[in-house]
């Protein structure tokens, strides 16, 4: 289920079949060469990183083929499915929380709540990630987040691409948004998600601001970016599991379905370009091997060149979103960071303290 547990890829894999990388084949040294246009053709034999747990060493050594595995939309989002409802399930175990499914302004929600002890005047939004055509976060990325802050975590199940592409979810996201408001302050409001759900908080945020309504009280931007418009060197290097599995290259990543004929530089889709002063506090996490490393560094300067106050998290040698893997002590890490911020920056005196079961 490997192949399950980190988010869907942002650009759809089109290359034909091929045989995968044999251990005879694969480079056992190190080049470097460098073309006249700056491009790098290199290769390099990169040590499991020390410093990471037992666990996610065992996890990171998990062969899987540099093969082309063109997916049918159907069936990814299929298994997809089945491997959020499981790992909802164990997420649960460590992080029980009460689950029930509501419509908010007409959209699907998945709530979450606290068994005990909730803080009823703070709620938390989450945007899931999935590539924006799926569903790979409305569980994991809320579960956790409920239990340790003790807030309600309200998962937005927007609708999805190609059938629905930009701004679909955005439309969602402001429609809900706009229903929280009439029962919460917007400064204890937080709004997060990781990759595609990253992208949309973002996107979120600059929304509202055009649309002069209340900013919320923080923002989460997990694994994320704020520029469609083009690639970048994480991109290059890393595939959706860091260092193993099939990588295009640069020339060969095509464009999202859930952009179809909007503007990439429109700064809802992309917020680079947007204006963004004022936006409220927020929180990048990314890791050294993620795909989306550069772009959610980028935004994070961004925020920070625009005056804002902004926090960056870097994990060592991990792939994209490896929080999803509840089982990991890094994740553990990861979620503590998570629920500490939005404690402290929507106004609560202390820290929740944690309740997991593990």
């Amino acid at each position: 289920m490997k192949a399950f547990f980190a988010l869907v890829m942002l650009f759809a894999m089109t290359a034909p079949a091929q045989q995968a990388t044999t251990a005879a084949q694969a480079p056992n040294g190190n080049t470097s060469y460098i073309d006249e246009n700056g491009t790098a053709h290199v290769t390099r034999v990169i040590p499991i990183p020390e410093d990471l747990s037992p666990e996610a060493k065992k996890s990171m050594s998990r062969r899987e083929s540099d093969a082309a595995k063109p997916e049918d939309l159907a069936m990814r989002r299929k298994m997809t499915d089945q491997w959020q409802n499981h790992a909802g399930e164990v997420s649960r175990k460590a992080y029980p929380v009460n689950l029930t499914n509501e419509t908010i302004a007409g959209v699907p929600v998945r709530v979450m709540t606290p068994l005990s002890g909730m803080v009823t005047d703070r709620v938390l939004i989450n945007l899931h990630g999935g590539g924006f055509d799926s569903d790979s976060g409305s569980l994991t990325e809320s579960i956790p987040m409920a239990n340790l802050t003790h807030m309600k975590v309200i998962a937005v199940l927007y609708r999805l691409a190609p059938e629905h592409p930009h701004p679909a979810a955005v439309e969602d996201a402001v429609a809900v948004y706009k229903e929280v408001l009439k029962k919460y302050r917007p400064e204890h409001i937080g709004v997060y998600g990781t990759s595609a759900g990253a992208i949309l908080t973002s996107e979120l945020a600059v929304r509202l601001k055009q649309l002069k309504l209340p900013l919320p009280g923080a923002l989460g931007v997990f694994s994320g970016l704020g520029d469609l418009s083009r690639g970048s060197d994480s991109m290059a290097m890393y595939a959706l599991n860091g260092l193993s599995g099939h990588l295009d290259l640069p020339s060969e990543q095509h464009d999202l379905s859930y952009l179809k004929t909007a503007d990439k530089r429109d700064p809802v889709v992309s917020p680079l370009f947007a204006d963004l002063h004022g936006m409220p506090p927020a929180l990048f996490i990314t890791s050294g091997r993620d795909l989306l490393l550069s772009g959610t560094s980028i935004l994070h300067r961004a925020f920070l060149r625009a005056g804002n106050d902004a926090e960056l998290i870097v994990f060592e040698g991990l792939p994209h979103a490896f929080w999803n893997d509840v089982n990991l002590p890094e994740t553990k890490e990861t979620y503590g960071y998570m629920s500490e911020f939005f404690t402290k920056k929507l106004g609560l005196k202390a820290v929740a303290t944690q309740t997991s079961s593990r």
